[in-house]
């Protein structure tokens, strides 16, 4: 509960806090409650008294037991029993709900006027019937002799549909071209409806005649208001059987005797929105008036303002509440707004219990040692010279430091330093000879990190600033940019000009340069006389077609050098590459099973290799491997010898031993075979 003092009077905003979500298990809650000393303090007057998103309408069942309130997403009614505190059933709609009225006591009939023309009826099982209007209307009221409900949106005339008949009569014409808002008078049923070009027309049901017309336009503009255009009524609401109440679109509330074409008073909210709605309160002769913003609380007959109550959201609907200082609040946010003001009146009987709230609080004011003390820590107390009051009542012990009175932190700190004024008086004179040293002309700072590159932007900047000026358009400065500050304090973002991607974008970036101060000096040459601009105006086409040749050959040029140079320090690096690795030793690797004999013989197989077939096979044929000779026939015929490599040598090896192992065994199993059939024991 958040507590406010406006104008010496109390306002209770009972909603303050924050809203524990619904799907939120009970044990989750009661743990919140624990930790959280915001939740815990605060008062939860109405289960769920919130909408999904917004609610647009709010307002109060006749006997005072029910609260009924419109909002989305989705549109949706929901009403609140305020004998359980709690919500009692909620419904949802086909389309947003512009206003509602309750026709009986309590919630069992309803109308509800909706954004695309239809006028749905509720019962209190639920949805009854829905019927439309020709035009999109704006507001309604309920003629209760009659039991006409009249309807009044974006067209001059007045639909009525009849309750009772079930069917539409004839409708009022009105001179307006559009109406915004209607009232009945409870005491006398006068029919009123407010217009768009700032009128209001009384018409009476009975005859249906209009009575009479107040320009309220007119009378709303006062001498120090600024209003831009034609005020149209936004607000309208009867108080007893003389008197009126009218809001415009500009901010003004009119207080008006029936009796009477001139208001009693203009009231001006002085924030320029329209007026969303108005109450009275009768016991303090109070106009309670409502815009988007404030809402604000003034006598009737004096204008004086009683108090009022700003909200951090965007306010739809006001309702107050019956015969109790208690009001609500519809707004642009989920959480409906519930503020309870004991000046206006006694709390609801429903929620009695707020009045010894209330009164306990006021009783027992919190006070804060914040207030009208100055905390100071012991290094200040010792330079003013009072390390003798710790321990006193003069110092209060707080933390790492002390609370003492402001008033005597005052005195003595003049008595310590007599000189305060005239340091203040120096710093001031200090200040302004800075102020004017700023506007002479400063030395050029350049950054630590990228210094050429911040030079060019400062030489540009000033040449492009006189070619500015005089179009009167101003450049953003990347030197003073914060996105690029880092670019000239972090040494990471150093320019590497020996970079190849620098190098090779050089040339672009020089010759765009150039060609930039080449129309600068053209556009300087243009203002100076009007004879240099005849000659740069008649300059044939062909001269300019070749300085742009000219201009391109010398580009390509210079990004030919750079790829020249760029291929020859490759060239460098790949000869250096070589170079090391012909000075270091080369390691080779012997597969296993292998033998190393000496570099020579894998030397001469290598030469081998690279020789023709007809050598090998001289070579061979002298080595004894190969053996060529002529036939009978003709043709030639060769042997040759395999040459096996040392595994297979050694394979052959131990297949031969394997094979006399197996000949050894045989020939001793015959021979013991031969002992047995003698007749020998086998062992």
């Amino acid at each position: 509960m958040q507590v406010s003092n406006v104008n010496d009077v109390k306002i209770y905003n009972l909603s303050y806090g924050r809203s524990l979500p619904e799907w939120l298990s009970d044990r989750k809650k009661r743990r919140l409650q624990k930790n959280d000393v915001d939740i815990r303090r605060r008062i939860e007057l109405i289960q769920d008294f919130e909408m999904p998103t917004v609610s647009t309408t709010i307002k109060v069942s006749r006997d005072g037991q029910y609260i009924i309130a419109t909002g989305t997403y989705k549109p949706r009614i929901r009403c609140y029993d305020t004998y359980q505190l709690s919500m009692k059933f909620e419904r949802c709609l086909d389309s947003e709900v512009i206003t509602f009225e309750v026709l009986s006591d309590d919630y069992s009939k309803i109308v509800f006027l909706q954004c695309d023309r239809y006028v749905e009826f509720h019962s209190q099982h639920g949805h009854y019937y829905r019927t439309r209007i020709p035009k999109f209307g704006r507001d309604f009221s309920h003629h209760y002799p009659s039991c006409d409900l009249y309807f009044v949106g974006a067209s001059s005339e007045v639909y009525r549909l009849n309750l009772e008949q079930g069917r539409f009569l004839n409708s009022l014409q009105t001179d307006a071209s559009q109406n915004n808002v209607c009232d009945i008078n409870p005491a006398h049923y006068l029919f009123a409806t407010g217009s768009t070009e700032g009128k209001v027309e009384c018409w009476d049901p009975r005859t249906r005649n209009r009575v009479g017309m107040l320009d309220c336009a007119l009378s709303s503009v006062t001498t120090d208001a600024e209003i831009d255009g034609l005020p149209s009524i936004s607000a309208l609401k009867f108080k007893g059987a003389l008197h009126m109440a009218v809001g415009t679109s500009t901010g003004q509330v009119l207080l008006y005797d029936l009796r009477s074409s001139r208001p009693l008073i203009v009231k001006d909210h002085y924030y320029g929105l329209p007026i969303k709605s108005i109450e009275f309160q009768e016991q303090l002769d109070l106009v309670i008036s409502a815009d988007s913003r404030i809402v604000k609380m003034w006598n009737q007959n004096t204008g004086k303002i009683f108090t009022s109550v700003e909200t951090q959201h965007e306010i739809n609907d006001l309702c107050l509440y019956p015969n109790s200082g208690m009001f609500f609040l519809a707004n642009e946010s989920p959480k409906m707004n519930t503020f309870y003001v004991p000046t206006l009146g006694p709390a609801p009987r429903w929620c009695s219990f707020l009045d010894n709230l209330t009164e306990e609080l006021e009783e027992n004011p919190e006070t804060t040692v914040y207030d009208d003390y100055k905390f100071v820590t012991k290094k200040d107390l010792e330079n003013l010279g009072l390390a003798h009051l710790i321990g006193s009542p003069l110092l209060r012990a707080y933390m790492h430091g002390f609370f003492m009175d402001i008033r005597l932190y005052h005195k003595v700190k003049a008595m310590a330093n007599p000189f305060a004024y005239e340091e203040y008086r120096k710093d001031k004179i200090r200040q302004k000879i800075e102020e004017t040293r700023a506007q002479r002309v400063q030395v050029m700072k350049l950054p630590k990190v990228n210094k050429e590159l911040a030079m060019k932007f400062i030489e540009e900047e000033e040449a492009e600033e006189q070619v500015q000026k005089k179009k009167g358009k101003s450049l953003p400065n990347i030197l003073r940019d914060e996105r690029f500050k880092v670019m000239f304090e972090n040494p990471d973002f150093q320019v590497d000009e020996a970079s190849e991607e620098f190098r090779l974008i050089n040339p672009i970036v020089s010759k765009a340069s150039e060609k930039r101060k080449k129309k600068l000096k053209q556009l300087q040459e243009h203002r100076e006389t009007e004879q240099e601009e005849e000659e740069l105006e008649g300059k044939p086409s062909d001269a300019e077609s070749s300085e742009s040749s000219d201009d391109d050959r010398a580009w390509v040029e210079e990004v030919q050098k750079q790829h020249k140079l760029l291929r020859r320090e490759q060239k460098l690096k790949l000869m250096e590459c070589d170079q090391q690795t012909h000075s270091k030793p080369k390691f080779f690797e012997i597969k296993a099973g292998e033998e190393f004999k000496n570099f020579k013989d894998a030397a001469r197989k290598q030469k081998l290799l690279k020789t023709t077939l007809e050598d090998r096979l001289k070579h061979e044929e002298k080595t004894g491997t190969l053996h060529l000779s002529d036939t009978t026939v003709g043709s030639k015929q060769l042997t040759f010898t395999l040459k096996k490599s040392e595994q297979q040598k050694k394979r052959q090896e131990a297949e031969k031993q394997h094979h006399e192992e197996r000949r050894r065994l045989r020939r001793s199993a015959g021979h013991l075979r031969g002992k047995a059939v003698k007749g020998k024991p086998f062992f």
